[in-house]
């Protein structure tokens, strides 16, 4: 499943291609995707402007000019490739091809945009994706929306709010943290590298790291801190790619090469000086990788 860092690799290539552009034509190959599509969706697609781009958690949100706003998940499968003029643009330093398997291709965009005609194609080969519409007025409170949590990337994410909803909390630390309620957007791979970074273990519970009075105690700090560093680095690295995950431009990204604790069961940890080996076990379900003797 993509989590934040592919999400915004996709939100920043498609950006140029399709922020400004006008819908001229939307071509829908299927009726559903993880759900049915929006009805009559190219209809409502179709002649409207592109006014922005964002992200929320692990949404790509498309702004329209009538005010319509195009939710949009990757799923496990999903992913966005730009065609321009018969070529695709490679931003960043990426290395392997986009499936060509074209009966995946679900949705094209025909767009008429500032750097002229392009087509954006979601591709989706187990279709676990999806795309639903709504206003930008019951965005906030839409069913996928309301609950989420603070952003990872922003000002709101801090110790003193983690303390808040940490406090008396008997949960794992890793299982806190993979609350969307509590921080949005965070998955499974990133959460073990920031733990790792933090030297903190996935198994001690979310509420030995706030006092008794409620605040902070500084390895809470650290923990902000190595979240931040660690999807700043995914980011820029253009997100892990595992598996079937593409970026926009249909290539993979390579943030995998650098993983620290994931999928890295029983190799030497890398932290200077350590000695220790990556363990993995298995929490809610879900694989954790961490370092027993340096993680605490």
């Amino acid at each position: 499943m993509p989590e934040l860092p592919e999400v915004e690799t996709v939100r920043r290539g498609l950006q140029p291609a399709m922020e400004g552009a006008v819908v001229q034509r939307l071509e829908q190959h299927r009726p559903d995707l993880r759900f049915p599509f929006p009805q009559d969706f190219a209809t409502r697609i179709e002649g409207r402007r592109i006014v922005a781009l964002r992200r929320r958690a692990k949404y790509l949100l498309i702004g329209f000019d009538d005010g319509s706003v195009l939710i949009s998940h990757l799923g496990m499968s999903g992913s966005y490739f730009v065609d321009h003029a018969g070529s695709a643009a490679t931003p960043g330093r990426f290395h392997h091809d986009r499936s060509k398997d074209k009966k995946h291709d679900h949705v094209v965009f025909h767009l008429d945009g500032p750097r002229g005609g392009s087509r954006v194609i979601y591709n989706d080969p187990r279709r676990f994706g999806f795309m639903l519409l709504t206003g930008e007025g019951e965005l906030a409170a839409h069913p996928l929306i309301r609950d989420l949590g603070v952003e990872p990337t922003g000002n709101a994410l801090h110790a003193g709010y983690l303390a808040e909803r940490f406090a008396g909390k008997r949960s794992p630390l890793k299982a806190a943290l993979l609350d969307q309620r509590i921080v949005a957007g965070l998955g499974n791979i990133y959460v073990c590298e920031a733990l790792w970074q933090a030297r903190l273990s996935p198994r001690r519970t979310a509420g030995s790291l706030v006092t008794r009075s409620g605040r902070p105690v500084a390895r809470l700090e650290d923990l902000v801190q190595a979240v931040r560093t660690v999807i700043a680095a995914a980011i820029e690295a253009g997100g892990s790619s595992l598996r079937d995950h593409r970026q926009a431009d249909g290539t993979l990204g390579y943030f995998q090469h650098t993983f620290n604790t994931y999928d890295q069961e029983g190799m030497p940890c890398r932290r200077d000086g350590c000695g220790g080996k990556i363990r993995r076990i298995v929490q809610s379900g879900r694989s954790t990788y961490y370092c027993p003797v340096c993680q605490r």
